[in-house]
């Protein structure tokens, strides 16, 4: 791989931008381009590098975004003799290819650093989750640090601007651990405006359904609030805050297997 290359594909993962590296793993005869040649896909099909042009290659960018979908590797075998029967090129040769996806680290974007948003903080981090933490309450997030070690994004000030320092996308699931439905109600709007798969909403059914009629008043409807999961996690009988952060990434993990 050329280190121009390289380094694009380091700043595309570094930027959380799915991409795939398509490779040239063997060849037959006579083929466009030779084992090792590279060549980078984005998910608008945007492309760097090349594998050989025409419709060999065109046919590997479709799959490439085929791949992001899944998010998984698979391998490509194309002949290149007869275009009448489906052959992608008349080369006279054969060539196979390996794609390989690059998709952003799953974040768990956490609203509220109590001990519950800690404790989720601290188990998504050793779950090898990228992990950003929200609260309005400076003095929780400031100078905060994973007991770990580990890595944690902390975020105070307006929710609308943590959602985007945040990052928040397909990638990212939303825990909200707040402390009234005052502060839910607030939130909610900008979370149900991102395409995150996973929101989940601690509190009791009661509460929910305050904030839910709340939210249908000013114009919510029933497809975006059925995004929405409240209460959140699964029933452990969990009491302590780890206990908590337990049943709540099982389900988030839960979640996530089901969706791919």
């Amino acid at each position: 791989m050329t280190t121009d290359l390289l380094q694009e594909l380091l700043a595309s993962v570094e930027a959380r931008h799915p991409v795939v590296l398509a490779t040239v793993v063997d060849t037959d005869r006579s083929v466009p381009r030779r084992s090792g040649s590279k060549m980078l896909v984005y998910e608008d099909g945007t492309i760097s590098g090349s594998v050989g042009g025409g419709e060999m290659e065109a046919r590997v960018v479709a799959e490439s975004q085929a791949a992001l979908v899944v998010g998984a590797p698979r391998r490509l075998h194309y002949n290149l003799v007869d275009p009448a029967t489906g052959d992608p090129g008349v080369c006279g040769g054969a060539v196979e290819l390996y794609l390989e996806p690059y998709m952003p680290k799953p974040t768990v974007f956490i609203v509220g650093a109590g001990h519950v948003g800690r404790a989720v903080a601290e188990l998504a981090s050793w779950l090898g989750q990228r992990v950003v933490i929200w609260d309005d309450r400076q003095e929780l997030v400031d100078g905060y640090q994973l007991p770990s070690g580990g890595e944690a994004v902390t975020l105070t000030g307006p929710i609308e601007q943590a959602v985007v320092d945040a990052g928040v996308d397909a990638s990212t699931n939303v825990v909200m651990v707040t402390r009234n439905v005052a502060l839910d109600l607030e939130i909610l709007p900008h979370l149900l405006a991102t395409n995150a798969p996973y929101i989940g909403l601690m509190g009791s059914q009661r509460r929910w359904a305050t904030t839910r009629q709340r939210l249908v008043d000013a114009g919510f409807d029933d497809t975006s609030l059925q995004r929405v999961t409240a209460p959140i996690g699964i029933e452990i009988e969990a009491e302590t805050p780890t206990e908590i952060a337990v049943s709540i990434m099982a389900q988030v993990i839960a979640r996530v297997s089901r969706a791919s």
